[in-house]
Order: structure tokens, then sequence, then C-alpha cells
């Protein structure tokens, strides 16, 4: 008979804690898709119906991993919508209001704090496996070029995120934030649709 645990049994906020640092390692390491709740859940030491039950989908348990304070799937959702030749627009016209919120402090503390620590993996996961689900197929033309579409198009919106909101450089922190959007919009709609070096 094995000898009780002393102290106080674990509790919900316990079982949690242990879900979201098993769910942080493992999405780091092998991202998305390659991730289970049953691994999840082996490693947290819990049973899958448990992981279900306090974070609902993957999905919803990776934003919780993350610590994003919105579904991105609600800003990303009407890119579903948007014609193909007008993402490059959109895109930025979308996610800079948001950004400049009292909502986007948040995203932006989460994405200091990831980039400072040892869960860059998320990020990454977040880009290619959220991202480039939800659009890089529809600019999968030719065949094959919508994953390194949606890099260069990462690559972009994460420059304007880093030079306006994390290293504040003026005036570029002080634009007006459709003028930042009309800007940068003809080189999204170029990678996303444009021809691209490399690329047949």
């Amino acid at each position: 008979m094995s000898p009780k645990r002393r102290g106080r049994p674990p509790g919900p906020s316990d079982t949690r804690d242990r879900i979201l640092a098993s769910a942080r390692e493992l999405f780091a390491r092998s991202g998305i898709d390659k991730t289970s709740i049953r691994s999840i859940a082996s490693a947290a030491g819990v049973d899958a119906a448990l992981v279900h039950h306090y974070f609902g989908t993957k999905q919803q348990l990776f934003i919780a991993a993350v610590r994003i304070p919105i579904d991105p799937m609600l800003v990303i959702g009407p890119l579903r919508e948007t014609p193909i030749d007008e993402l490059g627009s959109a895109l930025p016209s979308l996610l800079l209001p948001l950004w400049d919120s009292e909502m986007g402090a948040g995203l932006i503390a989460t994405l200091r704090s990831l980039l400072a620590g040892t869960e860059v993996g998320l990020i990454r996961s977040f880009l290619q496996e959220v991202i480039a689900v939800e659009v890089g197929s529809r600019v999968d033309n030719p065949v094959g070029s919508g994953p390194i579409r949606i890099q260069f198009v990462a690559s972009q919106l994460v420059g304007v995120v880093m030079a306006r909101y994390i290293l504040e450089l003026e005036p570029f922190k002080s634009l007006p934030v459709q003028q930042v959007a009309d800007t940068i919009a003809p080189n999204l709609q170029r990678y996303l649709t444009g021809d691209l070096p490399g690329v047949v």
C-alpha cells in the first residue's frame, strides 16, 4: 500500500496549472497539430476528459496556454469572407486597431513575455498552424507556396509589432493606424498573391 501524500490534496487550480504547463511544453516542442489532448493529459497526470472539462477544445487550450486575452478566431474569422485580392489591406486593418486597443496591450504583453522566455515555439505554432491554416490554403498558388507566403506576411506584421509596440520607435509608434495599414497593405498583398522570387 502506497504511503499517503502529505499536505492538502491537489485542487482544481493545481490541476489546471499542471495541464497548462504540460500544454505549453508540448505545444512549443511539437506544434498544435502533432500534440494531442491525450498526450497533454498524460504529461499532466490526468484523464483526457478532465482537460476537455477545463478547457474545451484543443484550440481553446492552446489559447489559454499562450495566454492570449482574445480568441484569435474572432479576429481571423472575417478573413474567410474577404476576397483574396483584398486580404493585404484587410489584415492590417483588422489587426492594427486591435493591437492599439486596451485588449491589444494584453496581447503585446503576452508576446513580450513569450519572446523573453523559453516559449518562442508557441509563437511559431500560432503563426504556422493557426494563421497559416486559415489564410494559407486560400493563397496556395502555385501549390506549395501558401506556407512561405504566410511567413513573409508574418515577418512584416511581427516587424510592425516590434517597431511600434515593443521598441516603440518614434515617429512610427505615433503614426495613425490607417496610415500604417495603407502603407504595408501593398507589400502584404504581393506576399499573398504576387510573384515571389524563387517560388515557381
